[in-house]
């Protein structure tokens, strides 16, 4: 009889991971009262909802970097003072904060890891008036004025990964599976073409509602009967746990690879030892990176944030390079005036936990690295080094 794994809900894998599914306070260090003089940073990370998973590591790492930085003598000689805002509340209710931050609290940029919907609420809000760094993997085409995105795009993430799987695995047949949203359905988009160019197809595509009980059964049925050589999965959080458990659980990760595009060190946690055999993913972070970069930021972060340290991953350390991001513009523009800023991110470089980012067309050139599961470890396969982010904002 096939063993099928229980789903697991996204609200109980949250709550697992934080102990409760309440909104997660930032540290008081990074509130605090009004110096004269300061730089106001407003964040905007996933303190409640499905992304709160992450809130905890976005804080701590946004602390890390704020901390070097006013130690350093802040950004152009003000002290930075972080004011956070929640990203995981509904869209409507970002935006009001935002126009809040902007008018009453008049912070001088925005950084942001949070969602797509959540990101055009704020860009709609703020109207260019502030500068705003977003800085989780996206699906591309941000291009409204004074938004600078640190972000893995499609073309980075998913152009060198197919490539390189239909070539080392001879993948030739690719389904498809993916939350209903803007992100999957873009990054689909994407991934159809570059399949194509690797002499692959596409053998099924489909979309499920984002964080609706899903046992998956049905979907994996499904692809069990097309036999495809490789599944690329752009579910999210608790949905892709529940459904590459399934997958699993039919025995399919015997015969069939994957390759998950938001796939990070507390996702793969939750799939599990038992289920996470011929699953891939491909972004520019892995805690197991080996670079000295890499090492010198997690011994910094370690010793900063102590023994209960809120584990490291992708969405999360992202917020590292978005803070040094905007302290990089800010510098180098000599102030926040939107035209300066935007001409001042031409070749920009900035510090990352990685190394050195560089901006062009406000997007990064970045390295990528393709892992493949071990357990509850990635192991780095390959690495495809300064890929192009594929975006053309002036």
């Amino acid at each position: 009889m096939q063993k099928i794994y229980k789903p697991i809900s996204r609200r109980h894998f949250v709550a697992g991971a934080l102990g409760s599914g309440a909104a997660v306070a930032a540290p008081a260090i990074l509130t605090g009262a009004q110096a004269a003089g300061e730089l106001k940073m407003a964040t905007f990370y996933a303190l409640s909802g499905p992304g709160s998973l992450f809130g905890p590591t976005q804080t701590a790492v946004t602390k890390l970097a704020v901390d070097e930085i006013n130690a350093g003598g802040g950004i152009g000689g003000r002290k930075v003072t972080v004011i956070p805002s929640d990203g995981g509340a509904p869209p409507a209710e970002a935006a009001k904060a935002a126009i809040r931050l902007m008018l009453r609290d008049k912070v001088d940029i925005v950084v942001g890891s949070h969602d797509s919907a959540v990101r055009e609420a704020i860009v709609a809000a703020l109207k260019g008036r502030v500068p705003y760094v977003y800085t989780p993997l996206y699906e591309g085409g941000e291009c409204n004025p004074n938004v600078f995105v640190t972000a893995d795009t499609p073309q980075q993430q998913v152009q060198p990964s197919i490539t390189w799987l239909a070539k080392t695995l001879g993948a030739k047949s690719y389904y498809l599976i993916g939350n209903d949203y803007v992100w999957p359905r873009k990054t689909n988009e994407q991934a159809k073409k570059y399949i194509a160019a690797a002499g692959g197809k596409v053998v099924g595509e489909e979309y499920v509602p984002l964080g609706a009980p899903n046992k998956f059964e049905d979907a994996v049925t499904r692809i069990k009967a097309k036999k495809p050589d490789l599944v690329v999965i752009t579910l999210v959080g608790g949905d892709n746990i529940n459904f590459n458990r399934t997958f699993a659980g039919f025995g399919l990760d015997k015969s069939i690879k994957r390759i998950s595009y938001l796939l990070e060190e507390q996702t793969l946690a939750g799939i599990g030892d038992k289920s996470s055999n011929g699953l891939y993913s491909a972004m520019s972070y892995f805690e197991n990176e080996k670079s000295e970069a890499n090492a010198k930021f997690k011994a910094a972060y370690r010793k900063a944030a102590g023994a209960k340290a809120p584990p490291l991953a992708m969405i999360g350390v992202d917020t590292y390079g978005g803070v040094n991001c905007a302290k990089a513009l800010i510098e180098k523009a000599g102030g926040t005036d939107a035209a300066k800023l935007m001409a001042a991110a031409s070749n920009l470089n900035y510090r990352t936990p990685t190394g050195t980012g560089v901006m062009t067309n406000r997007h990064v050139v970045k390295d990528m690295y393709l892992a493949e599961c071990k357990g509850t470890s990635f192991d780095i396969v390959e690495t495809f080094k300064a890929v192009a982010h594929g975006q053309t904002c002036s």
